[in-house]
């Protein structure tokens, strides 16, 4: 599979933050097709009730 770089900025309250989300992005990135993050990322955009329910499965 080919790889491509991107330049992005994240909006964290310190580097630490930062770096985390990116680590869990990447995680996600990795494991998911472009379908399925795609539509992970409607959900979370478009569906506050199912985003809260997954919250609250999380426990965060």
């Amino acid at each position: 599979m080919k790889k491509f770089v991107y330049d992005l900025t994240l909006e964290a309250a310190s580097e630490k933050e930062a770096e985390a989300k990116m680590t869990a992005l990447t995680t996600l990135a990795s494991a998911l097709t472009h379908t399925e993050l795609t539509r992970l990322a409607y959900i979370i955009k478009h569906d506050p009730v199912k985003t809260a329910l997954a919250k609250k499965y999380l426990k965060v």
